[in-house]
């Protein structure tokens, strides 16, 4: 199996409305997020690639255009805008464009990492 990935970056607020108030996460914050998407292939093309990294061109668009600089909440319409559901999101967004793509890892700090691979 052959795997590549790519990486992605924005930064963006939201608020977990569903934590306690004394949490600090349900408190109007935001993060500078790294998206990493995953793409896999049994066999390569025949460029070599598994899929040529210029193709993954609409993904930062789709960043840059919807979620850099924005309040998340507002952008996916719920107040569960973790990590997790992030992960997933960007996933089916790729999923539905990049056949390839096996899982998508999504980091709000230097130390955490959420994954979505199903």
């Amino acid at each position: 199996m052959f795997r590549i990935t790519k990486e992605f970056h924005f930064s963006a607020s939201h608020q977990l409305t569903s934590l306690p108030p004394e949490h600090q996460c349900a408190r109007l914050h935001g993060h500078n997020y790294v998206v990493e998407v995953e793409l896999s292939a049994e066999t390569l093309n025949e460029h070599g690639f598994v899929r040529d990294y210029h193709e993954l061109a609409p993904l930062k668009r789709y960043i840059d255009e919807t979620f850099d600089h924005r309040h998340l909440n507002d952008v996916l319409g719920h107040d569960r805008v973790t990590a997790e559901c992030l992960a997933q999101h960007f996933y089916d967004w790729c999923k539905a464009r990049l056949p390839e793509t096996t899982a998508v890892r999504v980091s709000e700090t230097a130390k955490t990492w959420a994954e979505y691979r199903p």
